[in-house]
């Protein structure tokens, strides 16, 4: 069952629910959100999500309402999208949680990348819907969809997460036309951060120190600082970081051709790295 911690505050507040809420972006996200927002935390982790709960709580007021949740099951999903659906204080949607999983394609388990598609893909493409079915008739609300660098950028051994985040800011877009077309004022985004210091690359057991350099590595806490700026903005669009702005910018100038001879000079892997491993997921 769903429990809710709370403070009491004298006037009602806007209700953010945000999935893959117990650690990394997502965590980041409801703390930063505390302070002006109520909360529903979504993810699989119940101690964790009651744990931030009862900190926002004694610190902001906030009224955060833990919703345990796998939302690579039907039956869960269709439990958040009914919440999201009726809520009629809420103003927005962090579409979050997600896992990766790392290695030659043919060589993991396509369990794994089942999961992974129906957490990356099924679940947001549910959850949006829900969302805009409360938000449109309302002319007011937010959607933030966690993609990510990889949408723009291919890498050996991790063609079917960056395949997903693909999709994610393909969908994105679209949302974003169907919107403009009938003058609504609701917002979605797609957030594309470069590598990020959270546990997903903890889960999938990489280094980091083999994917990229120290200075291009995030924090959780700026990547959601440059998504609600962005949002104040109404952009579609939230690359964090310059460096990654560039990455991207010059990524997607090239021909395909040009793109997969860079890729493919760039990713030389080892065949330990090479061998495939999957997260835990809900980490990023």
């Amino acid at each position: 069952m769903p429990t809710t911690q709370s403070a009491p505050h004298h006037s009602p507040r806007p209700l953010a629910v945000v999935t893959g809420a117990s650690s990394g972006i997502g965590e980041a996200f409801a703390r930063k959100l505390a302070p002006s927002h109520d909360l529903i935390l979504v993810a699989r982790r119940r101690e964790k999500l009651d744990a931030i709960a009862s900190e926002v709580a004694a610190a902001h007021g906030t009224r955060a309402e833990v919703l345990v949740a796998d939302l690579t099951l039907e039956t869960d999903v269709a439990r958040v999208a009914k919440r999201i659906r009726t809520e009629p204080s809420l103003e927005l949607l962090v579409n979050n949680a997600g896992f990766g999983v790392d290695g030659l394609f043919w060589e993991g388990a396509i369990e794994s990348n089942d999961r992974m598609h129906r957490l990356h893909i099924l679940a947001p493409l549910r959850l949006c819907h829900a969302a805009l079915g409360n938000f449109v008739p309302r002319n007011r609300g937010a959607i933030v969809n966690v993609a990510s660098v990889a949408a723009f950028i291919r890498g050996i051994g991790s063609g079917s997460y960056g395949a997903t985040k693909s999709w994610m800011t393909a969908f994105t877009e679209g949302l974003h036309l169907d919107l403009r077309s009938i003058k609504s004022r609701v917002v979605v985004q797609a957030l594309c951060p470069g590598f990020t210091y959270t546990e997903f690359h903890d889960a999938m057991g990489v280094r980091r120190d083999k994917r990229a350099p120290r200075s291009f590595w995030l924090t959780a806490e700026s990547v959601v600082a440059a998504s609600l700026a962005g949002l104040r903005r109404r952009k579609l669009y939230v690359v964090p970081d310059w460096k990654y702005k560039i990455v991207t910018a010059i990524a997607t100038k090239f021909s395909n051709r040009m793109r997969v001879a860079f890729e493919l000079s760039r990713t030389r892997r080892t065949d330990k790295e090479a061998a495939p491993s999957q997260s835990a997921g809900e980490t990023r």
